[in-house]
């Protein structure tokens, strides 16, 4: 079990189980403000789930390669995560850090297990904002036509900015894009069911049109290929992680990250899952279906101006998803600093937080501009890297899960899952399935990524193991 600072340390700071001398005020951990609570909490983590731009930019991937089965593998996905979600709220509980699954699973499987899932988790948040924020650019064609890259790196920056804000300002800023963005998704839906063109059952028929047009055929969506399918169904709804990220900002955090992760996955789940059922019902054949073109299905099944409203929605929720993602990314990255897994003057640089309104702003930065850059590259392949790391990082999760009743955090109050500790392990062993089935160039990429990581542990981290990579807790935390 690795060593864990509490901030600001009284009279001395807790480190396993040696007693440490205090350290200096000017050097001691910095504390982020707690400011919100369930409500707060949990619109921000809707919006980083963000249904709808889930909705319209990723789900369509599916449909092109799950057809009819798109609905059962989000659903089989939001299942697992109900799981995962438990996994979550008790370690979250345990370990309320702004350094999120890290701080998690390197308090309870040491300091190794959580340099691998802080790499995992960094990647996928590097590389998932831009990629959505580019997608702004289509769903803002009715009203004006932008370069994608463009327009993504004017999302990124404009929520940069916004992150700079405190997480009461945001999490008013977010709540009110998260309504337009679930009346889209409710529009969607009641299009959908209002021009059935096939009924329930088709959600199990497991069809995919074959090829482009009309009559090419259908083909069987097989067992595997769902199986596959299942690592972008988890990244649909990963976003409840958020609340945890965020769990060193919320008030009562014993009670508080719980209550918002569980939370935020059901209304998510059922945002998400009702639009797609209403979809794969309502398209006009399995070909416009397999096409993924939700806002040309909307548009024939309404009118244009209808039309216009969604894909403008489309293009706010965008823009929210690519502020909470800036806030959530940027508080890993002050984590990371203030635990020390940097050299010292990164380290310095990292933890600095903003007077006005406490937010960590060279992070947010840091997180920001290189974001707006990356919407220059083609990103497009990264869906599966992000896919396999989402995976990766569940499953190292549900073990540090398997692991956080031993010893002083036996008896220690937090909120804990029904089942344990048949959830994690049945988690563990799905989710390693799950990655087995992943394309080799995807596991190859992610591999080579965690290896390079490994190196800096053992050169870097692992020798300065009494001064680097150091997990802090707030010391409000331990009443």
């Amino acid at each position: 079990m690795t060593e864990t600072l509490h901030t600001p340390p009284p009279e001395s700071a807790v480190i396993g189980p040696v007693t440490a001398p205090a350290q200096e005020p000017d050097k001691a951990p910095r504390q982020l403000k707690r400011s919100i609570g369930v409500v707060g909490g949990t619109l921000l983590t809707l919006s980083c789930v963000t249904p709808a731009s889930t909705l319209f930019v990723v789900v369509p991937d599916l449909f092109s390669t799950l057809g009819t089965a798109t609905a059962l593998t989000i659903a089989i996905g939001a299942l697992l995560c109900v799981g995962v979600a438990f996994c979550y709220s008790e370690l979250g509980t345990l370990i309320p850090s702004a350094g999120g699954e890290y701080a998690m699973v390197s308090t309870m499987a040491g300091r190794l297990a959580g340099w691998l899932v802080f790499v995992l988790s960094l990647l996928v948040v590097m590389i998932v904002p831009p990629v959505i924020a580019m997608g702004t650019a289509d769903y803002l064609a009715p009203v004006v036509h932008l370069d994608p890259s463009y327009a993504g790196a004017a999302v990124m920056l404009l929520a940069t900015l916004a992150g700079l804000l405190d997480l009461r300002a945001n999490a008013w800023i977010t709540g009110i894009f998260l309504v337009l963005e679930v009346v889209a998704a409710g529009v969607v839906a009641v299009l959908g069911f209002a021009h059935t063109e096939r009924g329930v059952s088709s959600l199990t028929d497991l069809s995919v049109a074959a090829g482009s047009g009309s009559g090419d055929g259908t083909k069987t969506v097989t067992a595997m290929l769902i199986v596959s399918g299942l690592a972008i169904a988890l990244f649909v709804t990963q976003g409840f992680s958020t609340a945890v990220y965020l769990s060193e900002e919320m008030e009562n955090p014993r009670k508080n990250v719980a209550r918002t992760v569980l939370l935020t996955l059901g209304i998510s789940a059922v945002v998400l899952l009702v639009p797609v059922a209403a979809i794969t019902m309502g398209a006009p054949d399995l070909a416009a279906l397999t096409s993924g073109d939700i806002s040309g299905m909307v548009a024939a099944w309404s009118s244009s101006g209808v039309g216009t409203f969604i894909s403008l929605c489309v293009a706010l929720a965008i823009i929210n998803a690519g502020i909470v993602m800036v806030i959530q990314n940027s508080r890993v990255l002050f984590a990371s600093a203030r635990d020390k897994a940097w050299p010292a003057p990164v380290n310095k640089v990292l933890a600095r937080l903003g007077g006005r309104f406490g937010s960590p702003w060279v992070a947010t930065l840091l997180v920001g501009v290189p974001g707006a850059a990356l919407c220059f590259v083609n990103l497009d392949t990264l869906y599966g890297v992000t896919g396999v790391s989402v995976t990766g990082m569940y499953l190292l999760v549900a073990v540090a899960a398997l692991l956080a009743r031993r010893g002083s955090h036996r008896h220690a109050p937090a909120w804990r899952m029904p089942l344990w500790p048949g959830v994690p392990v049945v988690l563990v062993a799905v989710l390693a399935y799950v990655l087995s089935r992943q394309e080799t160039a995807y596991l190859l990429w992610t591999g080579g990524i965690v290896g390079v990581a490994t190196l800096y542990w053992l050169l870097y981290l692992r020798p300065r193991r009494d001064s680097r990579w150091l997990v802090t807790l707030p010391e409000d935390v331990r009443e």
